[in-house]
């Protein structure tokens, strides 16, 4: 009688091994998404020590978070390439446009945040990074 029971509800058994096969799958899936997360917090945690060590406002973590991830987003994506250097040294100018726009020697602050944020990041990067901005004239231009 009982191999008569199995065999009529054998779709308990299917159901049941599709039932477990599914939450095996979810807590995969659940894993890692926690392990991404808490990857993210521990290098936006370091990184806003690291900032307040250097005498920076303390940055908000969840920002950080959403903007760099685990690997640094668009900061650690070729630092040093010619476009981004452009782009970086137009952001270090007088905040004119047009003609009346002029290079400024940038505060060495400020170079010095990127290459923090480097630093936790990316460390791979950084000589990279250095060797770009050997080129760019920097001394202490802000007030304190």
């Amino acid at each position: 009688m009982s191999t008569r029971f199995a065999m009529q509800h054998r779709w308990i058994y299917w159901g049941a091994i599709v039932l477990l096969l599914g939450l095996v799958v979810t807590g995969l899936i659940r894993y890692s998404s926690y392990r991404e997360t808490s990857k993210t917090q521990a290098k936006a945690n370091e990184l806003q020590e690291e900032l307040v060590k250097a005498g920076y406002p303390s940055p908000d973590t969840d920002t950080i978070e959403r903007l760099l991830g685990t690997d640094g987003g668009q900061v650690c994506e070729e630092p040093g390439n010619a476009l981004k250097t452009a782009l970086w040294k137009i952001q270090q100018s007088n905040g004119a446009t047009g003609p009346g726009q002029r290079p400024v020697i940038s505060d060495e602050k400020a170079v010095e945040a990127e290459r923090i944020v480097l630093q936790v990041y990316c460390p791979d990067e950084l000589e990279e990074f250095d060797e770009a901005l050997n080129e760019l004239k920097t001394d202490d231009t802000v007030r304190r």
